[in-house]
């Protein structure tokens, strides 16, 4: 049920739709609704637009690509729908097969839009169980969607309003009208026509809504994005919408921290012509010229690969206490160390066979492989090496005494033995994106407790899964491109038709 009518601010404007959230769903949603002829108003609580999006890898999933046909790969929205289950594996009863649909049919069109919005990419990259290559990777990084899409939306006339944070919904006689948000100190409402879409995020680093879906443990992990903060799915629910896959999530995984300064991969400007001239270098160009490159990329903050444990790595706290069973969950227990951090600890043996494939240290899937000596070279701010358990104590700041109980615990053919000693840290835990997202339907309608559409409200993105499984490369980000377009396209029209608040149904 929806709750009741509350006092707001009258509204100071009213334009066609209003956008929360500038990243990767909110920047489609509004360059689409603006493109169709609407008047647009984008909302985003950060300094600039970005999102998880900026944060991501970058990778995108898409059949019937010009990529795809270039390798002569034969491929279908249809397979690719039929092979998306395989990665939620038993989860997969849990998949909203209505919104898989949309997704796989919209991609090909979206990816092309990707394209035609300046966006370049490398690949297609195999990943089982996809039967064929499907995953294609930004050039030169994330930033690239961010810079590209936001200029396309400058062009098409979209209001950008940074530093505007909603906090309500501006709920009348059953139907929402607009948004209050706080700008510059102050409370101002905007209303829209043909609706407001909400597109800010997951929850991964909000703690009441991980506590109350996830548990106590879950709360206290943070997330790649720190802005993650659930806004969108706490306004909505306010006003009768619901919550589906909230115990669903990416993480906790261990990941090492981020470096203190960005390196010059991520500072890459994403221009068109660079990023044609790193497509061309990734087909023509020998890996001994290329793999410098890109392990500037793969040493960055990534998750260091499980097997390390299975081969008799240890986890240690920043006192040097190993504080349970590595095989065990561990990044469950890393919150509760001091200062939230550990450190991995491995010893020549383990170093020795870390050198070359199939042993690495970790790997962005369909790129390259980082090995022990990848992160000697280009990450020396968490890369520690000693002859003896003394040094490597005094190396990271540990007590000697606790590091060397720690190191005695492993036993047997596992036993950290051999020098040298090698700490690799400090690494942390992370939730990377959550599943959590409102209940809506295969027109981005938030639905309420009933499966009826709430008037006026519309989610894209994270904040719109609806219950959609996206486990898998690139299936987060196209999903976020595909339903921000659709949900922008679907409140234009609405704008038009006046019909927004009587909640009529529309129609793709």
């Amino acid at each position: 049920m929806l709750t009741p009518n509350r006092i707001h601010p009258r509204a100071a404007e009213t334009v066609d739709v209003v956008i929360v959230g500038a990243g990767g769903a909110g920047l489609a949603a509004a360059i689409e609704a603006a493109e169709a002829g609407a008047r647009v108003v984008l909302l985003e609580k950060n300094d600039a637009p970005g999102g998880s999006t900026s944060w991501s890898i970058g990778s995108v999933s898409a059949s019937q690509t010009p990529h795809q046909r270039a390798q002569g790969i034969s491929d279908t929205p249809q397979a690719h729908w039929e092979d998306m289950p395989g990665f939620a594996g038993e989860l997969a009863g849990r998949d909203n097969d209505a919104l898989r649909r949309v997704l796989c049919d919209a991609m090909p069109d979206t990816f092309q839009w990707l394209l035609d919005s300046g966006v370049r990419f490398m690949g297609p990259m195999p990943e089982p169980p996809h039967r064929v290559p499907r995953m294609h990777n930004v050039l030169p990084n994330s930033r690239s969607f961010i810079y590209h899409l936001t200029r396309r939306a400058q062009r098409a006339g979209v209001g950008i309003r940074v530093r505007a944070r909603v906090v309500e919904l501006a709920l009348e006689d059953g139907a929402v009208k607009g948004v209050v948000y706080e700008l510059n100190g102050t409370m101002q409402r905007i209303d829209a026509r043909g609706g407001v879409i909400l597109a800010a995020g997951d929850f991964t680093n909000s703690p009441e809504l991980k506590a109350r879906f996830m548990g106590p443990q879950e709360a206290k992990v943070a997330a790649v994005n720190p802005t993650a903060t659930g806004d969108g799915q706490r306004i909505a629910e306010r006003c009768g919408a619901r919550i589906v896959n909230g115990d669903l999530a990416l993480g906790p995984e261990i990941r090492f921290i981020a470096p203190a300064k960005e390196n010059f991969v991520r500072r890459l400007p994403p221009w068109r012509s660079l990023a044609a001239v790193m497509q061309w270098s990734m087909k023509h160009l020998p890996d001994a010229l290329l793999r410098p490159f890109l392990m500037k990329f793969l040493t960055t903050a990534l998750a260091p690969s499980l097997a390390l444990f299975d081969d008799g790595a240890i986890l240690v706290n920043a006192r040097g206490e190993r504080f349970g069973e590595e095989t065990e969950r561990p990044a469950y227990r890393l919150p509760d160390q001091p200062e939230g951090i550990g450190y991995i600890v491995i010893d020549g043996r383990i170093a020795e066979r870390y050198r070359a494939w199939p042993h690495f240290i970790s790997t962005a899937p369909g790129v390259a492989y980082a090995y022990l000596a990848d992160y000697r070279r280009n990450r020396p701010d968490v890369y520690r090496e000693a002859s003896s358990i003394e040094g490597l104590a005094a190396a990271t700041g540990m007590d000697a005494q606790a590091l060397a109980r720690s190191i005695a615990s492993r036993e047997g053919a596992n036993a950290l033995a051999h020098a040298p000693f090698i700490a690799l840290g400090p690494v942390r835990a992370v939730f990377v994106h959550a599943e959590g997202g409102l209940m809506v339907d295969e027109q981005h309608r938030v639905l309420d407790a009933h499966d009826a559409p709430i008037a006026g409200l519309f989610a894209a993105g994270s904040t719109g899964q609806g219950g959609l499984l996206l486990k898998g490369h690139g299936h987060h980000l196209a999903w976020a491109f595909a339903s921000g377009r659709r949900a922008g396209h679907l409140a234009a029209q609405l704008a038009r038709e006046g019909t927004a608040v009587a909640g009529t149904a529309a129609r793709v």
